[in-house]
């Protein structure tokens, strides 16, 4: 009988492992909405030395437009609108790439709004914001991540999610910031000519 038990509870252990590793890449999500505690995210905010509507642009081309090859290991268009898409992400995180399905919306110049429809997690909301500055635009990145299970989510979404994903936040903001300014001086010399 012994052994019985031994190989259940190896069986069981192995399928808790698979459970987990499926959650984690965004390949089952678990929403039971037992105990969900909610966490924010954010706010991160990033100057850009350019306009705002070319920082917009820089943000909305590759879903609103033509998704560059450099963005293709990380971003798919699912379904295109002229102002809403969904869209699937791939994201390395230390362990695995997490994937999520996201519906966008984009508010020109102004505003572009993320709802998770799958993935790691079962809630997610993510806006980012867009302002002038005196010397730019100002992006404002703010959101909230829900997971359930009480205490055990709370701990999950504190120690492990919220700082994974802020940072994977954070590296695109980088990135965003980086492609405006570079498009700024093109267009500063262009004009300069």
């Amino acid at each position: 009988m012994t052994w019985v038990a031994a190989l259940l509870a190896i069986v069981v252990a192995v399928g808790v492992v698979i459970l987990v590793r499926l959650m984690r890449v965004g390949k089952i999500t678990l929403d039971t909405g037992w105990g969900r505690t909610i966490h924010a995210l954010g706010p991160i905010v990033v100057e850009v030395a350019a306009p705002r509507d070319l920082v917009y642009e820089q943000i909305s081309a590759a879903y609103l437009g033509r998704t560059p090859a450099s963005l293709r290991d990380h971003l798919e268009v699912v379904d295109r609108g002229t102002d809403l898409v969904l869209a699937r992400h791939w994201s390395k995180t230390r362990f695995t790439n997490a994937q999520t399905l996201e519906i966008v919306g984009f508010e020109p110049s102004e505003r572009v709004r993320f709802r998770h429809v799958r993935g790691p997690v079962p809630h997610a909301v993510e806006e980012f914001t867009l302002r002038d500055s005196g010397t730019g635009t100002i992006i404002a990145y703010h959101g909230e991540i829900g997971l359930d299970f009480w205490w055990f989510g709370s701990i999950a979404a504190r120690r492990w999610v919220r700082p994974v994903w802020e940072a994977t936040v954070r590296t695109s903001m980088e990135s965003t910031k980086h492609g405006a300014e570079e498009r700024a001086a093109a267009r500063a010399r262009r004009e300069a000519r």
